[in-house]
This record gives structure tokens, sequence and C-alpha cells, in this order.
């Protein structure tokens, strides 16, 4: 519906509604015609009530439709913008280490800047590689030397590289600087995705934050930082500008601005903040804080060091008792003066847990992050009128893992070494690639070209999947294969079942598993695969019956009824044999074979000669 709307607002399309007019019309005749009026009267008024509607009414019902479904709709593109959003603030982090951050580009130079482990800038470099040269060339082999300085000078663990133009090349060629040096164990390369790092290196925030920088270097600071902590990182974005969403720019935006805040709020509070390391950005969606509150905790920080304690923002200007309620449970401090100020535990619940540290006989510090005397708590001793049994079992369960972070589970982006461009893609190939995009119709994946491939809603599984987002999400690492190439139009189609299907191997096509399913069930065959279908070896080969939808596999001893019917020959309609129901799916060729008679060494000769047969017949 969207979409419709769209095009018909550029005069692509015309839209109109259409449905009965009988109900309303009654009615309006109803209201307009006595029931006792002479036939004249009544044929009169009838049309009079007939054009009103026509002219008036249907007109308003029309406008009136129209917006019932575009709300709708926009409710729908909301939720799959807030959805994708959420997936990709949670990516996971690589926190406490030395990054160098890498802005492609191929004409002005790759942009490079050095970031310690809490995201201060140490360095800014522009090298100048000839990426498509060999290494030895003299620019490439300066290039390489001054980067080697930059990573040696200041420590670099990780390298991130954001995946615009050219991310291949540069990836490929820090890589190779990493190689050359065998520091494959002290220094990874990754890439990352870039979404929103230019609309922040133009931002307000960004000139306050380095006034002197020029906006590709920024750039380069936010793709370092984003690989540190990409929830800490995108929060300084507007969230349309990320690009995760479906008709953001065409929803109502004051409902798309707050579903979105409300969103990145979840997202912040669910995690939990550092307080000695997080940015006034990320600090104002902590529940209680505001922008300005945010803007006094870092100033506070910055003048008087670093927090000891989770009781001394009671120290700050504007930070009152309720503020303190709200937000202390989401603040961490590591290595504070209390063991609890890095967990979960809010600050009113740390008399329960010293209770339970006394039960035990042993000291809050032993307490925390031992799971074995955790196990020990009796969780009803300390269930009262304030405070339940959920809190304490929620209390207990952030006790044994104290300040987790619930986002360490996951993985970098990562591409297939052999795809490049669009022109190293063939029909068939199979790829990794990230997904950057879900919508209702199917996701899209980037797999290291400059175009991302859509993947459709009927190609994600064998199984029916009425919404993408229901089998992948925004970060989501996939295997997918391509299927189509438009070259002109630069569009890709790849599958993501396609890759679970099995390649006929011996003469012999076994059966796929469905993930999630309990069967192993036979693959479907689609389009050209049925016409050059390498039936079993060892058995005949059979054409498919005319207006019959299913082709049956063959043992060696000829056809399922024993008759030695000639091989390849279409073979009229027949009714399915007793014991098996129509709609039952039929076992794969593999398994059939195992139980009919011993598979027979494929022969070359003999699969051409099955091919012939099966083009020769149309099969």
């Amino acid at each position: 519906l969207m979409a419709l709307r769209r095009a018909e607002q550029e005069g692509i399309v015309r839209v109109t509604v259409e449905y009965d007019t009988s109900p309303p019309l009654s009615l309006v005749e109803r209201y307009t015609i006595a029931a006792g009026a002479p036939p004249d009267l009544k044929e009169f008024l009838s049309e009079c009530a007939k054009d009103g509607f026509e002219r008036i009414l249907s007109t308003a019902t029309e406008t009136e439709i129209r917006l019932e479904t575009k709300s709708q709709a926009e409710e729908d593109a909301i939720k799959v913008f807030s959805r994708n959003l959420r997936n990709l603030l949670l990516l996971p982090p690589i926190p406490s280490r030395t990054v160098m951050g890498v802005d492609p580009g191929i004409r002005t130079g790759s942009k490079i800047v050095v970031v310690d482990p809490t995201g201060k800038l140490l360095h800014t470099e522009t090298i100048h590689p000839l990426l498509n040269a060999e290494p030895a060339h003299p620019k490439n082999v300066q290039a390489a030397q001054k980067a080697f300085e930059i990573i040696k000078r200041h420590h670099v663990e990780c390298i991130s590289v954001g995946n615009g133009t050219g991310c291949r090349e540069v990836a490929d060629f820090m890589q190779l600087i990493i190689d050359s040096h065998k520091m494959q164990n002290a220094v990874k390369v990754m890439v990352v995705n870039e979404a929103g790092a230019s609309v922040y290196s133009a931002s307000d925030l960004a000139r306050e934050e380095f006034p002197e920088l020029d906006v590709t270097l920024r750039g380069a600071v936010s793709i370092a930082r984003r690989l540190q902590d990409p929830l800490a990182e995108l929060v300084k974005i507007d969230p349309k500008s990320i690009g995760v969403g479906q008709y953001q720019h065409d929803v109502n935006q004051t409902k798309l601005k707050k579903s979105l805040s409300e969103v990145v709020e979840s997202c912040v509070n669910y995690v939990g903040v550092n307080l000695n390391t997080a940015s006034a950005s990320l600090l104002s969606y902590v529940a209680g804080i505001g922008p300005n509150l945010a803007k006094n905790i870092v100033r506070e920080r910055e003048q008087s060091g670093k927090y000891k304690s989770r009781r001394a923002l009671l120290e700050i200007h504007g930070f009152g008792p309720k503020a303190f309620e709200q937000a202390a449970g989401f603040l961490r401090i590591p290595g504070s003066e209390h063991p609890l100020d890095n967990t979960a535990v809010h600050p009113e619940s740390y008399e329960i847990v010293e209770k339970m540290a006394t039960r035990l006989g042993i000291g809050l510090v032993e307490l925390v992050g031992n799971r074995e005397a955790v196990d020990r708590v009796k969780l009803e001793d300390f269930v009262d009128d304030r405070v339940g049994l959920l809190t304490i079992k929620d209390i207990v369960t952030e006790l044994k893992k104290p300040g987790r972070d619930p986002r360490e589970e996951g993985a970098t982006q990562r591409y297939s070494r052999d795809v490049r461009k669009l022109e190293d893609l063939k029909e068939g190939q199979i790829c990794d690639g990230t997904v950057t995009n879900v919508t209702a119709f199917g996701a899209f994946v980037d797999i290291g070209v400059h175009q991302d491939g859509l993947v459709h809603v009927s190609e994600i599984s064998s199984d029916f999947i009425k919404d993408a987002s229901t089998a992948l999400a925004v970060g989501q690492r996939v295997k997918v294969k391509v299927i189509g190439l438009d070259m002109e139009r630069k569009r890709i189609s790849l599958s993501i079942k396609a890759c679970s299907e099995p390649t006929a191997t011996s003469g012999e096509r076994g059966a796929a598993h469905v993930p999630g399913a309990g069967a192993v069930r036979p693959v479907p065959d689609q389009g050209a695969r049925r016409q050059n279908r390498p039936e079993a070896t060892g058995g005949g080969t059979r054409g498919r019956a005319p207006g019959n939808s299913q082709a049956r596999p063959q043992g060696a001893s000829g056809n399922r009824n024993g008759n030695q019917s000639g091989r390849g020959a279409p073979q009229g309609n027949r009714p399915p044999p007793p014991n098996r129901q129509p709609h039952q799916p039929q076992q794969s060729h593999a398994r059939q074979n195992q139980q009919k008679a011993p598979a027979e060494p494929s022969k070359p000769s003999t699969l051409n000669e099955l091919m012939d047969k099966f083009k020769s017949h149309k099969v």
C-alpha cells in the first residue's frame, strides 16, 4: 500500500477504491424516503439520494478508507523500522581494544584514525594506496609503511574498515600489512557497517566533539568506535539516517520519531551504561536522565575524574532522589568502591544482597560472581511485602554474572574472498553475507559488492514464511546463493533456502533437511532443474505424466508396480498405489534405492544417456 501511494503521488499509477455501494446507498434512502411516499416521489428521491451519494458521500467514504488503510500501513512500516533498529543497536561490541578506524577511499585516499579503549582520539592520517596495483608498487609500499608505523606505535589491536566503496580492497591491503609483519595473532581486520557515519560527521554533535577535525576524519572516528560499542556510537545518529527501515519518509514522522526513541531508550537501559566512559548522547537515553543532566554528568566527570560510586551522582546539580531512583539501576561503574555498583542490582536492593551474604557466612565481595554460593541462597527467605519472588530471582541471576553484557555473543561481518564487484558474481554461486535490512517482502544482504542483494521472503526457507523478520534479523550472518543477476539495473537476487538444497551427486538426488522441521523432506524441483534432473543410479527414469503434479522416483527393478516400461517414456495418469495417500511427501530417491536395491556405481556415459532421454522426451 505504501508503494502504491508513492507511485500515485509521482503520477505513475492511478489508485481507486472499489466497494459494494448497495449497503450505504440503501442506508441513505432509508433516511431520505418516507415509507408512505407516492411512487413518483419515491423514484425522484431515490435518484436524488443516488446523485448525492455518488457526488459527495462516496468521495468522503473513499477518503476515509484511504486514511484508515494508510494508518494501518504506517503502523506496520514503523514496526519494521523499530525491530530492525533494535537488532542493529544490539550488535555485539568488542570493548577494551585500541582500534584503528579506516574510511575507505579510492580517489581522495583512505582516512585513518586511532582511538584508545575508551574511544579517545589518538591519531589521524590519510594514506593513498593504489588499490588496483601490485603490492610492490612504490605508492603501496609507502602507504603500507605509514600504516604499519601507526599500528606499531599505538599498539593497535583491531582494524575497523567501513563497508563503503573500496572496502574489500582496503581490508585486503590492511590484511597484507598484518600478514607481512606476522601480526595475525595480535591484530584483527574487520569490516563494519558504516551506515550513518557521514551523517554523524556533519552533525552539530560531531563539530562540538571534534571542532578542528575534517569531516571525513570524523566519519572514520565513528567507524572505529562502532566496533568498540555499536550502541554507544549509533545513538548519536538520527535513527532515520541509518537506513534500516521501509518507507520511513512516507509515514507519520511524529509517530516514527516517538517509536524509534522508545527503541533506543529500551536498548540503552537493557544493556546498561558505563558511567565513566559514556558520552552525553548515550547517557541522555537512560531512564530519568535528560540531555541537560547528561551534560552535567559528563562535565563533572571531566572536572573531578572518574566516579567511584553510584551515590556520587547525588552530588551533581539537578540530580535529585527521583532521578537517582530511576537511573541508578542502569548505570555501571567497573572497579567501584561497592561491588554491586557494576551490576544491574538497584541500590534499593543492596540490603537484600548483604543479608544473603550474611546468611551464607561470607563477605559481599565473595558472593558477587560466586555461582556455587548464589545457588545455595533460599529465595523464599527474602520475600516480603516490599520485594516479590520475581525481584529476588532477578537479583540472583545478576549475582551469578555481574556486569555481563547481554550482547556479548555475536560475530563480525565477513565476505567471500572471491567476490569483490558485481562482475565477479555468477548464478549458482554461494557467498557469505550479512543482513543489512529486513522488510515485509524480504531481506537485503551485503555480500561484499557495492549493491546489496535481495532475498525474497519466498527464498528464505522451504517452510512458509509470512514475514521475513520471523526468520532473519539485521546484523545476522547468512550463507546465500545467487539465483539472479541484472547487470543493467545492478540488481542481485539471492536465496538462503537454495544453500540447503543438496546438489545431484553420483546420479542421485538426496533430501534436504529443513531447519526446525522434524522430518527429512524431498527437495521440490523448480524451473529448469526439473528438465535436467538425473535420477537415482541403477534405476529407470520416468517421465512426468500429463496433468500429474509430481514425478515419481523409480527403483532398480523398474517402476513401482513392477512393470518394465521403457525408460524415459512418458507415462499416463495412474492412481496412487495402495497404502500411500496422494498428499503425503514421498521418500528421497536415495532412500528408496536403499530399500529396493543396492546402488550401482555411476558411469558418466550412462548419466549422459539419461540426460539425452530426459531432453528428448521433454520431461
